[in-house]
């Protein structure tokens, strides 16, 4: 296997294309995208695997000159032992993977995470980060210092979401989500809850009205007699979901009629004439 061709880079890549190589390419194949695709997940693990070669300086160099055997190098031309893993990314300011997605305190779980080091960090993110997934860069304190770490906030996480990464073989850093209240859209859950400014014309006859939404505008049809405040239900047009993004939920469209300003008069006069109507026949 050649850390290069998984990572679809060239050999003289900076840190800049590898890192952009590696984002696209753990996107595509996460376990969380692809579930029970063994073919993906053997393709997830080698393109971390090649990641965390080839952002640490050190262990590029040792690659580039030993190739496939470069773990052993060292231990061939000196007799020490080179540490396997690396730093996995750690110290270039890059993680390695996505990390577990989990709600709660993470209690129940055992091993080496409740073992190794913990650090833990807040992470404010907007409705449209929480939608579509979005890298951050956090700051956190260790025995070391403090490090700089861009990470990846993938889609679905709300206000209370727990993010776990692997920053290097004996630390996790935890990530504390919260979104963002949004001038438009109210979230509750997975769904989502706008409010759209309809004419009454279209309102009372039936007819269109045009909502915006995270992903761009949708065309929604109007019933005839659309009451004030009712709702219009979108399925699938809400947040993705947590752990499974490929399915979201529902966007809830409350109809709000616009009454209209000054009325000219051909228009004052069919109101009238709407009005006597409507006065005879109750």
């Amino acid at each position: 296997m050649d850390y290069y061709d998984v990572l679809g880079v060239s050999r003289t890549a900076d840190q800049k294309e590898i890192r952009q190589a590696y984002r696209r390419l753990a996107r595509k194949y996460h376990p969380d995208l692809n579930s029970g695709d063994k073919a993906s997940e053997k393709k997830f693990k080698e393109i971390n695997e090649a990641h965390e070669v080839l952002s640490d300086s050190e262990a590029r160099k040792k690659y580039d000159r030993y190739g496939k055997d470069w773990k052993h190098a060292e231990e061939r031309v000196s007799g020490g032992a080179y540490g396997a893993g690396g730093s996995g990314g750690f110290d270039s300011g890059i993680f390695s993977g996505w990390g577990d997605l989990f709600r709660g305190t993470g209690s129940g779980r055992t091993g080496r995470t409740a073992a190794a080091s913990r650090l833990e960090t807040p992470v404010t993110v907007s409705l449209e980060d929480a939608f579509h997934g979005s890298a951050h860069n956090v700051t956190v304190s260790s025995p070391g210092g403090q490090r700089r770490v861009e990470v990846t906030v993938p889609p679905g996480v709300d206000t209370g979401s727990r993010v776990r990464f692997s920053l290097d073989r004996d630390t996790r850093l935890f990530l504390n989500v919260t979104v963002r209240p949004h001038d438009r859209f109210e979230r509750r859950g997975d769904d989502l809850y706008v409010e759209a400014h309809v004419p009454f014309e279209e309102v009372i006859l039936g007819g269109e009205a045009r909502i915006e939404t995270l992903t761009g505008q949708l065309i929604v049809k109007v019933p005839e007699g659309t009451q004030n405040g009712q709702r219009i239900r979108l399925a699938g047009q809400g947040m993705p979901r947590l752990k499974s993004p490929a399915h979201r939920g529902d966007l809830y469209v409350a109809v709000r009629p616009v009454l209209p300003g000054i009325l000219n008069g051909e228009e004052a006069e069919l109101l009238r004439k709407f009005r006597r109507l409507r006065a005879r026949d109750g």
